[in-house]
């Protein structure tokens, strides 16, 4: 059995002004204010790297029921994400009556701290993260994004963007999968790349030994589902008959996420994707193998050890914190 989820105890550290981690996508000033419960659950991820896996499990483990009587983006919103009016996902929050959990891809610098709260991050060996996010970015319908923002937002501080046009991608998946290793934007406004996904995970591997902070990883969910939402529901304070476990477990396996996806993945109610059930592209680790020789291999790890520390870097790639 793989080890469970991470929670560590230790000092408290103090929590310094939030970072503003912005795209034309999402935008972490949305925080600002926002008003916490006690025993609310944050899901805070880079992309690619499990956030719907993780909503779908923490929604099976308060419900405790297989069956979504709301999309799982309305259950579980993304406050950053600028697709839908602020106000409509505050309302949305404000009225549930069950435990929230509620999803970013904001780093933990740049979301408001309660010791009340219990912060949840992800992480994912990055060369996987790289390859999903080039499908990721395949399957988006780009006009239907783009519309979503304006209806919520307006699109007037990106017209500039707009008026010269998307960049070009590289044409193959290897010169794709380099531009997002070396890219050297600022974080805060490229998460989406090894250093964003980095800097992400370190922001939390940093406040490791926080009471309220939990550390899972997508290697472990892969080996051991049962086990992995067995010891998310005993760190989270959950009670779960054991004969709803086998359902429960089963309603998490990619194979079902995947076959539920209209209700499942997030922006299926802005229909931004060209295919819901292409959201979950594979779920398989390790395809990055057939990318990368073994020069590719140095170049790959030596840029890691250029971001983080070689600690890091194991539980990043490894997973399970020994």
């Amino acid at each position: 059995m793989q080890p469970g989820p991470q929670r560590c105890y230790g000092a408290r550290m103090q929590q310094n002004a939030p970072v503003r981690y912005r795209t034309f996508v999402y935008d972490s000033s949305r925080w600002d204010g926002f008003r916490f419960r006690a025993g609310d659950i944050v899901i805070s991820t880079p992309p690619k790297c499990g956030t719907t896996w993780t909503q779908r499990i923490c929604s099976l483990l308060i419900l405790q029921t297989t069956e979504l009587e709301l999309p799982l983006s309305i259950l579980s919103p993304w406050v950053d994400m600028l697709t839908r009016p602020l106000a409509e996902v505050i309302a949305d929050l404000e009225g549930q009556q069950h435990r929230r959990f509620i999803k970013t891809h904001t780093p933990l610098d740049g979301l408001p701290w309660d010791p009340r709260v219990t912060y949840i991050c992800v992480a994912r060996d990055p060369r996987d993260v790289a390859l999903s996010w080039d499908g990721h970015i395949a399957n988006a319908d780009v006009p239907a994004l783009f519309a979503a923002r304006e209806a919520a937002v307006g699109n007037e501080d990106i017209q500039e963007m707009l008026e010269k046009g998307l960049p070009e991608m590289p044409a193959t998946p290897a010169e794709r999968f380099w531009l997002w290793v070396d890219d050297d934007e600022p974080v805060e406004g490229a998460p989406s790349s090894l250093r964003g996904v980095l800097n992400h995970l370190e922001s939390f591997w940093k406040r490791r030994h926080e009471p309220n902070i939990v550390l899972l990883h997508y290697h472990d969910l892969k080996g051991d589902l049962d086990g992995q939402m067995r010891a998310l529901a005993a760190t989270l304070g959950i009670a779960i008959e054991e004969k709803m476990w086998p359902q429960l477990v089963e309603a998490a396996t990619f194979e079902t996420m995947r076959a539920g996806a209209d209700r499942i993945v997030p922006g299926s109610t802005e229909s931004i994707w060209q295919s819901n059930r292409q959201f979950f592209r594979s779920g398989e680790s390790g395809q990055w193998r057939e990318l990368l020789d073994e020069e590719g291999m140095r170049r790959y790890e030596a840029r890691v050890a250029n971001l983080v520390s070689p600690e890091l870097a194991q539980w990043v790639h490894h997973g399970a914190i020994r």
